[in-house]
């Protein structure tokens, strides 16, 4: 995985430095924010939480108003689902996602230099949803399952990215949405027995993510 990372960082790297040397509008960008995580599934109840993003980015001209952009972008996302406690009480319990996401976007410039809508796939590597060792052993409203049961989700995901970034050359502002295309509890129905604790049904879940950030421009 740490060679993985290193390996996008430099390619990274290297093809905003070719790009800004041409100047030609291309760009290399940092950019954070916040996002706002949901899972959308039947299996059980959940809310929304706010957590962060925050990465780099190459922007380069493709085709007359079109740009492409590559990059990396680390999250930690946060969503809760409803459970009872061992006081018998309903508490919120909160499932932290942490995760690094490589996107390859297409880019329509409505206005150079100002104004775009972004779209493209982007490719998630995530590890188990962490929760706070004191709420492992509540039980998720609606199942005979554990907080902990549900951790052990599927690694590697896909999203679909839609957003649209405006402001001048040097500082932006983004907003996105992502949109998990594959069951992101999909791992979970390796385990007959947490099959059996979900009443007997497969789990099921998609990722639902609104981001707002900063984009700064070198």
């Amino acid at each position: 995985m740490k060679r993985i990372v290193l390996i996008i960082l430099v390619l990274n790297y290297s093809l905003g430095f070719s790009q800004y040397g041409r100047r030609d509008g291309n760009r290399i960008g940092i950019s954070g924010g916040i996002t706002n995580t949901t899972l959308y599934t039947s299996d059980f109840n959940v809310k929304p939480e706010n957590g962060w993003i925050g990465g780099f980015s190459v922007r380069g001209n493709y085709y007359n108003d079109w740009s492409m952009i590559f990059g990396m972008q680390f999250t930690e996302s946060n969503f809760s689902v409803e459970t009872i406690n061992a006081l018998l009480q309903n508490e919120d319990v909160k499932y932290k996602l942490s995760g690094a996401q490589i996107r390859l976007l297409l880019s329509a410039n409505l206005v150079k230099n100002h104004l775009s809508i972004d779209f493209g796939p982007v490719l998630q590597v995530n590890g188990k949803l962490k929760i706070d060792s004191s709420n492992k052993n509540n039980i998720i409203k609606g199942t005979a399952l554990l907080a902990n049961d549900i951790i052990d989700i599927t690694k590697i995901n896909g999203n679909l990215y839609i957003g649209a970034s405006a402001g001048g050359k040097r500082v932006r502002a983004v907003v996105f949405y992502q949109y998990g295309l594959n069951n992101i509890m999909n791992n979970l129905n390796r385990f007959d027995d947490l099959k059996i604790k979900n009443n007997n049904h497969d789990f099921r879940g998609h990722i639902g993510m609104i981001s707002g950030q900063i984009l700064f421009n070198l």
